[in-house]
């Protein structure tokens, strides 16, 4: 009996745990100066990794940030969250600013991000708007300030 009541808490806990946040984990689409996926799932109820891959300069980037949320002026479905990450990005010289280096550049190098996100209740998306700073560590040592992005994600 004692082992039934324990199973039946820990079930119950979780499915309140469950409810806290909003959403667990949400896909769609990125879009700014470099368009492309994100993938966003919560590991507990204010940490969330996201992953990202997008296209620029006639190239691929890929980045994973971790991310710390919370509720914003205490409005439901409304959050601002904040991060870091890293990136690691393969791009055409002939499109790449500045650069003569041959025909492809990788670069690899940090990421900060900061936004804010609401989700629907009617209907399971979520909409987000964020500034994601990066800084090129290896390949092409430079900052990248104009990361900004608006993101509309399926979230389940």
């Amino acid at each position: 009996m004692k082992k039934l009541l324990l199973t039946f808490i820990m079930i119950f806990s979780l499915l309140l745990y469950a409810r806290a946040q909003d959403y667990n984990t949400g896909i769609g689409l990125r879009g700014g100066l470099y368009n492309g996926i994100t993938i966003k799932h919560f590991v507990n109820r204010h940490s969330a990794f996201e992953g990202l891959v997008f296209t620029r300069w006639h190239g691929l980037g890929i980045t994973l940030l971790y991310e710390k949320q919370y509720s914003f002026l205490d409005i439901k479905r409304l959050n601002w969250y904040f991060g870091f990450g890293g990136h690691a990005g393969f791009f055409d010289t002939n499109y790449y600013p500045d650069s003569n280096s041959g025909t492809s550049i990788t670069t690899i190098g940090a990421d900060a991000i900061l936004g804010i996100e609401y989700n629907f209740k009617v209907v399971p998306i979520n909409l987000s708007l964020d500034w994601k700073p990066a800084l090129n560590l290896i390949g092409d040592s430079r900052f990248w300030g104009d990361g900004g992005a608006f993101s509309i994600r399926f979230i389940f």
